[in-house]
């Protein structure tokens, strides 16, 4: 089942995808609340009660009407929390060398994340940048999940339960902004704070049962072979699969629920795929060939990523009426 959010005349709905249509749950069961992140405190009841109007609308036992005049959202267009992983390990070692740098033994003792700013979630359509998220601007693939229990306290074995579904993350990157403010060892913050992309829609597990795959020797929870791909102005950029993340989602869960409440609609992506951003692929060419011309998002590109049963996110990168530039502020 896919989940959408959606807006007509300014009121947001909660929707389900079929077929190229979108109908909206609330008109066909009333027990459905017609906003997500109220659907999402529901848990498994109203995961329950969504389920059957989808089997009912695919069997022809419910005939609903499909909007037709709407507005596309990100899924959960008001996140409880946004958390952003670093589960790849092809993707940091290859960092770490194109810097010259040893790879990080931590990287294999346990899974991290960092919070990024959940009132900047959006979906699909214009990503608005000011000045200063131009200077090195990045896309970066990944794939996120969304919560649907309040839990704590629990251990990897049980945390998949928790996950309400799963959809493609660009964790958008203004590198010059971003390597300034980390030089102090805390952050990132206003590099990445302006905009983080979720959607087309909320993909329930079930869905991506046919893609299950064993996890890594030594990690606990489920893992799927999904391929990823990015696109800029039509030309791939990124390829790589979900079946490459080194630690479970399961086990980042697990990390994040330490003493801490997890709630439903929070929002908690992978962290970038091996060859997912410009920053990685800039260093890997230039290594090669110092002649090499590095290549960063500017105005008007189109970002297209696809992940495998997950659909495909479109987004176009507008440049603010602005010369506001805070790096022009440092001391």
């Amino acid at each position: 089942m896919k989940l959408v959010s959606y807006k007509t005349e300014e009121i947001e709905h909660l929707g389900v995808f079929l077929n190229g249509h979108i109908y909206n749950l609330n008109s066909l069961n009333h027990v459905i609340p017609d906003s997500m992140n109220e659907f999402l405190w529901g848990g498994d009841a109203l995961m329950e009660a969504a389920h059957r109007v989808h089997e009912d609308l695919i069997s022809g036992k419910v005939e609903g009407k499909e909007e037709v005049f709407f507005e596309l959202l990100a899924p959960v267009p008001h996140p409880t929390s946004c958390r952003d992983g670093y589960a790849f390990r092809q993707h940091v070692a290859t960092a770490r060398r194109n810097r010259k740098v040893d790879m990080i033994p931590e990287f294999d003792e346990f899974p991290i994340f960092y919070f990024t700013n959940h009132n900047a979630v959006q979906g699909p359509g214009e990503i608005r940048c000011m000045p200063d998220h131009f200077e090195k601007l990045d896309f970066e693939l990944e794939v996120a999940v969304v919560l649907n229990k309040k839990g704590r306290n629990f251990t990897a074995a049980e945390a998949d339960q928790y996950i309400a579904g799963y959809l493609i993350m660009n964790d958008m990157s203004a590198r010059t902004l971003q390597m300034d403010e980390m030089k102090l060892n805390l952050g990132p913050a206003k590099g990445k704070d302006f905009s983080t992309v979720i959607g087309p829609w909320l993909v329930t597990p079930d869905e991506l049962e046919a893609y299950k795959v064993p996890a890594e020797a030594g990690h606990t929870g489920n893992n799927y072979a999904l391929e990823m791909k990015c696109w800029v102005n039509g030309i791939e950029v990124s390829a790589g699969n979900t079946k490459s993340m080194n630690w479970t989602f399961a086990e980042i869960i697990e990390r994040c629920a330490y003493g801490c409440d997890v709630l439903p609609g929070d929002v908690i992506g992978s962290g970038t795929v091996g060859t997912g951003c410009f920053l990685e692929l800039n260093g890997t060419g230039l290594l090669n060939n110092p002649d090499y011309k590095s290549q960063w998002l500017q105005p008007g590109d189109v970002v297209e990523m696809e992940i495998t049963g997950l659909g495909r996110l479109y987004n176009t990168i507008i440049k603010e009426d602005s010369n506001f530039s805070i790096l022009n502020l440092k001391k």
